[in-house]
């Protein structure tokens, strides 16, 4: 069981730091396995960015408190996130950093720390989940039929094309992981999605937002 992000593997829960700069953003989900690719250019978060770079190349996503009761915060943040590691950079030449986070585990904040930097660091815990170190856990429970055909109805109600082969490819568990972080949903559902206990959980939640919103008067989510 382990879970390669760029060079780096880890194995266990030990392999992981437990104090990290974390990037509070609405509405952004990386998952386990997923990559985010981000533009940054606040001063921050480029100073952010070169601590990261200096230590363990991990930054840990999370969104801002969420409106709804399903969210439990920790401060003005939601409790879980997700931590990436940056496996690709590039300077822009404008002041903004160019980078691909490398989705590797779901954190808990236990408390944000006060560090004196410019950007926000927090004490987390990933004991909750040591499943998401293995990329193949999972994969065999989610129902792929029925979630390509969620996304297939929705693609047709939206006029919009995909790249068929691509997803004929990916294992179960990759694609539903691309088919979650390109959804167009809000920050609570994509909280719901970050927040599900597994895999086949994950694929139910999001095959349920998919049909509630083909179910709508648009046929689509905004």
């Amino acid at each position: 069981m382990s879970v390669r992000a760029g060079n780096r593997i880890y194995a266990c829960e030990t392999d992981l730091p437990q104090i990290i700069p974390v990037f509070p953003l609405s509405g952004a989900l990386l998952l386990p396995n997923g990559q985010m690719p981000l533009n940054i250019f606040e001063p921050r978060y480029i100073e952010m960015v070169d601590h990261a770079m200096a230590g363990e190349r991990l930054i840990g996503m999370v969104q801002p408190k969420l409106d709804c009761s399903g969210c439990q915060p920790v401060g003005d943040l939601c409790a879980i996130g997700c931590m990436g590691r940056i496996t690709q950079y590039a300077e822009a030449g404008d002041d903004r950093y160019i980078i691909t986070l490398s989705g590797v585990t779901r954190y808990r904040i236990l408390e944000e720390l006060a560090s004196g930097m410019a950007f926000r660091t927090c004490r987390i815990s990933v004991c909750e989940y040591t499943d998401d170190l293995d990329p193949k856990c999972g994969n065999d429970e989610i129902d792929r039929e029925k979630l390509l055909t969620a996304f297939r109805d929705y693609l047709d109600a939206n006029d919009m094309e995909a790249d068929w082969d691509s997803i004929h490819q990916a294992s179960n568990c990759g694609l539903l992981t691309a088919l979650a972080m390109m959804s167009p949903w809000g920050p609570a559902e994509k909280q719901a999605l970050l927040e599900a206990p597994d895999q086949k959980s994950r694929a139910e939640t999001l095959i349920a937002m998919t049909e509630m919103a083909l179910a709508g008067p648009s046929a689509t989510l905004q």
